[in-house]
């Protein structure tokens, strides 16, 4: 196992991060975004967790309750053995034809045989650790207070005896036993009956939801790990979908390449929406619609990269610098100041998004009308900016370059608006807008094509290789056959891999030059291996692939090139999207009957 042995588990609103031993490392309250109350995964000794400490003669494996996002934690030895099953509540209250999602993480601990001993470790730390807390005990529970902000609590619920938690005392398990960590104070009774039917609500929500997703034959099991994966990051209230649960795990052990990734990166959302879509969950996507109109209240708002879950446009970073950083990496930062950043890319993968959704879900006559004036926006703002230089998909943060990629996606962007305006039989805007694609395709073709290397190129200016340069066939700039586009593979196979995964570039950027591997470059090289006639070898890297997963089947944003330890924030939604996606070149489908399109 690798440095990133963790489970996620949530319920649309917030997640928390189990460790392979059982113990909470990460958990925000009441958000995503909020504060973290548990942060041992970025400081061990003061972030905060709440563990289960038990003797050596204890085995203990992990595994998620099959088709949810429960997690399911086994401790055993030769004469006991209990299950603690972790999990966030979300299910349909159907009264009010609304989930039921609060600001709580069940450890409900079931006892399996014996009479099985352990300690408690509860140790919140709130506000990522900024100041001391106090615990005051109420009727039913223990209320955990800031110091510094006494508005700032949590309280704790449990049938176990509070002295014996506080005080981390051996506790012997004779009858099933949970504790509640919650935001709010719980004005219902929180007992072992209300436990149970709040676990098999949960259990059943996520099993009704895995069985909407289409089934395959080959590598089923992948996906739809993925798959639930992806659904864990989307935030309910908004639609918005984050890129990973964490922030600052470094992509190099001791570099300073740590970044805040709970946010909405317009790329990155779009992408996991599309692979949702595609897969049978239409709620998802038209969630997401409605965040991007709620995030263009007008025609004229111009667009950023990045938003914060509730369409935040202001993203401050800060750094922490009380907190160590995982395993030492400093510094741990909070918000994340790339929203300024230029990225003429993110709108071609958002108008990818917005085609797929006229084709396969014809809204009411105003939603497509409203529709109809965003397309038109990132028309306007794709034609005012494509020509110009920016920061590319990497968010290189040094001088503006012509990224080929972005070209590219600028064209996707209006390649995906002509489609639209046909559809809507808009066929001037058609035209019109037909002449500017054909332009920005011919300019890349003439200026991104290099003779010296046989490759297109990272960006105008240079002659570096570039992994992204992968994505012109998938997005049908090019054809998988086109000489062009064949060599460019060979070559970026040739300079880009290394013991069987990818740089994403290999010349310096204004942090030095990278080094790890990025998990999606692979995704896209066994694709793109794949549509030039090189199925065999794809699917071989594939399986290794797959192999560089966690114990969980999760993936993180990078890979150490010879360990193949995870790297980077976790678990990170553009690797599962890419898993999804790439898997499903391989397989075939049990039956279209499972997915029939309204």
């Amino acid at each position: 196992m690798g440095n990133l042995d963790y489970g996620a588990v949530g319920n649309c609103r917030s997640a928390a991060l189990i460790s392979a031993k059982g113990s909470i490392d990460w958990l925000c309250f009441p958000d995503f975004d909020s504060p973290s109350i548990f942060a041992a995964l970025l400081d061990k000794e003061k972030g905060g967790c709440l563990s289960i400490v038990v003797d050596d003669d204890y085995t203990i494996s992990q595994q998620y309750i099959e088709h949810t996002n429960i997690l399911s934690t086994l401790f055993e030895s030769k004469d006991a053995s209990f299950e603690v099953l972790d999990f966030m509540p979300r299910y349909k209250i159907y009264e009010y034809q609304e989930y039921y999602l609060p600001p709580e993480l069940y450890r409900y601990i079931r006892l399996r045989r014996g009479k099985p001993r352990f300690k408690l470790r509860y140790r919140p730390q709130l506000n990522y650790a900024s100041g001391k807390v106090s615990h005051r005990s109420g009727k039913t529970y223990v209320k955990t207070v800031s110091e510094t902000n006494t508005r700032d609590t949590i309280y704790l619920y449990s049938n176990l005896d509070y002295e014996d938690i506080l005080n981390e005392k051996s506790i012997i398990l004779e009858e099933d036993a949970f504790l509640l960590i919650s935001y709010n104070q719980k004005l219902v009774t929180i007992d072992l009956p209300r436990v149970r039917l709040d676990y098999e609500r949960t259990k059943v929500y996520w099993l009704n939801w895995t069985s909407r997703s289409k089934k395959y034959k080959m590598f089923n099991k992948e996906i739809e790990r993925s798959m639930l994966v992806l659904k864990l990051m989307s935030y309910q209230q908004s639609g918005a979908v984050l890129a990973a649960l964490t922030t600052s795990l470094p992509e190099t052990i001791g570099d300073i390449r740590n970044w805040d990734y709970r946010f909405c990166w317009l790329r990155d959302a779009s992408m996991s929406i599309e692979t949702l879509m595609s897969m049978g969950h239409q709620g998802a996507a038209s969630r997401f619609m409605d965040f991007i109109h709620n995030i263009l209240r007008n025609k004229g708002e111009r667009f950023q990269i990045m938003y914060g879950i509730r369409g935040e446009r202001k993203l401050t970073e800060e750094t922490l610098d009380h907190l160590e950083g995982f395993k030492g990496s400093k510094p741990v930062r909070i918000g994340n100041a790339a929203y300024k950043q230029k990225q003429n890319d993110a709108l071609g993968y958002l108008m990818d998004v917005i085609y797929h959704y006229y084709m396969y879900f014809p809204g009411t006559l105003n939603q497509i009308e409203d529709m109809w004036e965003v397309v038109k926006n990132i028309v306007k703002s794709v034609r005012e900016d494509w020509h110009q230089p920016d920061n590319g998909i990497w968010e290189i943060r040094g001088e503006k370059s012509h990224f080929v990629l972005s070209k590219v996606m600028c064209w996707v962007a209006i390649n995906r608006a002509v489609s639209v305006a046909r559809i809507s039989n808009e066929i001037h805007y058609a035209e019109r807008w037909q002449a500017l694609a054909d332009e920005i395709q011919q300019e890349v073709f003439t200026k991104a094509w290099k003779e010296d290397i046989q490759s297109f190129s990272q960006t105008y200016e240079n002659s570096e290789l570039d992994a992204s340069l992968l994505l012109m066939e998938s997005y049908g700039f090019i054809e998988g056959s086109d000489p062009r586009y064949q060599k460019t593979v060979q070559a970026i196979k040739k300079h880009l891999m290394h013991n069987g995964l990818l740089y994403r570039y290999k010349n310096h950027d204004d942090f030095g030059k990278p080094e790890s591997a990025f998990t999606i470059c692979t995704f896209w090289m066994i694709r793109a291996l794949f549509v030039t006639g090189k199925q065999e070898e794809a699917l071989n890297l594939f399986r290794q692939l797959l192999s560089y997963a966690n114990h969980l089947m999760l993936y993180s944003e990078d890979l150490d090139f010879d360990t193949k330890e995870q790297l980077g924030n976790f678990p990170q939604a553009y690797s599962h999207l890419a898993l999804i996606n790439t898997a499903l070149l391989f397989t075939e489908e049990k039956g279209l009957s499972q997915f029939l399109r309204p």
